[in-house]
């Protein structure tokens, strides 16, 4: 049954739903089919799912702005001397409430919402007219992964537009505007922090209690018991819910079906390449949860054109960014993610600036030799990997830091990273430095950098941000820019025309104004 329910899915045509709307938070829908007849059978509740995971594929989303934006504004990449443009005013922080990107990811991510909504608001009277185990399962299924899809857009909500969240302060803080149902009308008003993040949790708890463990698998492109597990301990961590945290992330580290391990950089999958470098090259590892499920015909947002922007014979290279020389150092000779995740090439630039360019998202290499498809990879957000780190930083954060387990995390991670890893020994005085460090190796250009410095706050370089150094034959502006981690831009301004919207209640942020 369990691979029946699997192959219906693939078989279905990715189509997306035809919702659109005039604001963000509206919710009438587009469509040839009034809203009273539609998602009435079994096939129809399928159609809808499928057309979710379609949304996802946006380039607003994890394959672009929202995987890309944060770490641009941070301080991971710089700005190349006649580049496009492209991201300009998020790597020289002078982002506005009109600005495009900031309203495709506020305006994706709600229609992501709108459309979990109508489906969850119809799948009741669609499972109680079914007659078959076979059909109610794969019901069951369907409504956990769409609840696991909502709470992952509101989380990414929470994580861009809202304060990091602190437990003393959270019922104070604004969250974001709370959407549960599709056709009643609700307030087009921001709930508090605390409210926002326990309706994530809430959605968690639906999906893990509908969700089944053994559909478990890795490099799966549908939602799975595993990803609500995944998302629960990144959310937990965000909430510094460090007990959480450790629980979730240990259900995926020791998964009781082996479903996921480490994807190895020092052992040979195929000729020259290892495990870990197949899995960026080719998309297909051991350690990733979830990522998108590109096809020839069927993709979203090329991750690796700012970073590449090669020409079709690769003779020239025109990068709109290259890595900060800081990160660059950060990886020891021993490391193997160097060479998986960064190449030198020449820049076809009058300058003629030769760098180590960011190849993690060079393009799936089926997708380059069958279709011509360039700097497409398909988008992960969540490996087996970002679970050991943040174990290990729940380790050390709770009330009773155990930092010899959390030691152990980052030797396991590193032990599949590295020719050969030493011990590593964390301390009351090192280990955020040193979890930090290994996030920036680990998971750099994965959008989690700005973030995580907003929530370490003054617990990372003692809350004074960073700083920026200028690179050769790299932009002036922006080349200098230093950045506390109580800037209001790490929290992106709402959308102007949601707060603008008649009969909207919607708080602005500090950096609206």
């Amino acid at each position: 049954m369990k691979n029946t329910l699997y192959n219906i899915k693939v078989m279905i045509a990715l189509v997306a739903a035809s919702f659109t709307m005039a604001s963000c938070l509206e919710k009438e829908p587009e469509s040839a089919i009034p809203v009273d007849q539609a998602m009435q059978t079994f096939e129809d509740a399928e159609q809808t799912v499928t057309g979710i995971y379609a949304m996802l594929k946006s380039s607003a989303l994890f394959s672009g702005h929202l995987t890309l934006l944060p770490d641009i504004q941070s301080d991971f990449v710089y700005a190349v001397d006649g580049y496009t443009n492209v991201y300009g005013n998020f790597w020289q922080w002078d982002i506005r409430p009109t600005n495009a990107e900031i309203e495709s990811v506020y305006a994706a991510l709600y229609s992501v919402i709108s459309n979990c909504n109508f489906y969850l608001e119809r799948i009741d009277k669609i499972m109680a007219a079914q007659t078959t185990d076979d059909r109610i399962t794969a019901l069951e299924q369907y409504t956990g992964e769409v609840y696991t899809i909502r709470a992952l857009a509101y989380s990414e909500l929470l994580k861009n537009f809202c304060k990091a969240y602190d437990p003393a302060t959270a019922q104070n803080e604004l969250g974001v505007v709370l959407r549960k149902y599709y056709s009643e009308p609700e307030p087009a008003r921001r709930a508090s922090l605390y409210d926002s993040y326990e309706f994530v949790l809430d959605d968690l708890a639906m999906a893990e209690e509908l969700l089944d463990e053994d559909y478990d698998a890795y490099s799966s492109y549908y939602i799975t018991k595993g990803v609500a597990h995944a998302l629960h301990a990144r959310v937990a961590l965000n909430m510094q819910n460090w007990e959480d945290a450790i629980e979730y992330s240990t259900k995926l580290i020791n998964h009781k079906n082996n479903a996921y391990s480490l994807s190895a950089a020092n052992v040979a999958y195929t000729g020259n390449m290892s495990f870990f470098d197949y899995m960026w090259q080719y998309d297909l590892g051991t350690e990733v949860i979830w990522q998108l499920g590109f096809t020839t015909t069927s993709y979203g947002g090329a991750l690796g054109q700012v970073f590449l922007n090669y020409t079709n014979d690769y003779t020239y290279y025109y990068p709109d960014y290259v890595p900060a020389q800081w990160v660059l150092n950060l990886y020891s000779a021993g490391d193997l993610r160097y060479n998986a995740y960064f190449a030198d090439f020449a820049t076809g630039y009058d300058h003629n600036l030769t760098w180590p360019l960011l190849v993690k998202y060079y393009g799936n290499q089926n997708f380059i030799s069958n279709a011509l498809i360039y700097h497409v990879s398909m988008p992960k957000p969540f490996r087996l990997a970002e679970q050991y780190l943040i174990r290990a930083e729940a380790y050390c954060r709770q009330a009773k830091p155990d930092y010899s387990a959390a030691s152990k995390d980052l030797v396991a991670l590193r032990a599949t990273r590295l020719s050969s890893s030493g011990n590593v020994a964390l301390t009351a005085d090192n280990c955020i430095q040193a979890i930090a460090e290994e996030r920036v190796r680990e998971l750099y250009m994965e959008g989690f950098r700005l973030n995580d410095i907003k929530r370490w706050g003054k617990l990372y370089n003692n809350g004074e941000g960073f700083q920026r150094e200028p690179q050769s034959n790299t932009l002036k502006e922006g080349s200098s820019l230093k950045i506390k981690a109580d800037n209001p831009l790490f929290v992106w301004p709402i959308p102007q025309h949601e707060i603008e919207a008649p009969g909207s209640q919607v708080q602005p942020n500090e950096s609206n104004k």
